[in-house]
């Protein structure tokens, strides 16, 4: 996998681990259909914008330190409170490539803003990486077939 469609990749699951873990707050976030626009600024300059279906069941599931199914993850720091997220972890995919990622953000029901900051190794470098995810409640239902509305 490259280091761009890796970065992505920690992009895109960095979404779901905040979604994920703001399940235990005070005031979670609403289940249903979310626009998530995720911009990494380095080490490539690139902003996606995807609609997700966010069902509750994968709110559980993303408590646990989650980014993507392509890593397993560890966040000994991890915390969610009044609308405010922070963890830090170590994430490790199939070939045993780390990742470790630091973030923060804040949420209510219908919003979601996070930065994370971290390394990915790749070919024995570490190549830092930010990304920003702004993303904000479209619906309670989603339409069939969206991202997300198998549960993942």
């Amino acid at each position: 996998m490259s280091l761009r469609a890796q970065v992505l990749n920690l992009v895109a699951g960095g979404v779901a681990l905040t979604l994920a873990g703001t399940a235990g707050a005070v005031e979670t976030i609403r289940p249903g259909y979310w626009s998530t626009t995720n911009t990494v600024t380095s080490p490539i300059n690139q902003t996606k914008t995807e609609n997700r279906c966010v069902t509750p069941k994968a709110i559980a599931k993303f408590t646990g330190c989650y980014i993507n199914h392509h890593y397993a993850c560890t966040c000994p720091r991890q915390s969610n409170a009044a609308g405010k997220i922070v963890f830090r972890g170590d994430c490790v995919d199939a070939k045993g490539r780390h990742v470790l990622i630091d973030g923060e953000g804040t949420y209510t029901a219908t919003t979601l803003e996070m930065t994370a900051t971290g390394h990915a190794s790749m070919m024995g470098l570490s190549i830092p990486f930010s990304t920003h995810t702004d993303s904000h409640w479209l619906a309670d239902t989603c339409p069939a077939g969206s991202p997300g509305s198998d549960g993942r």
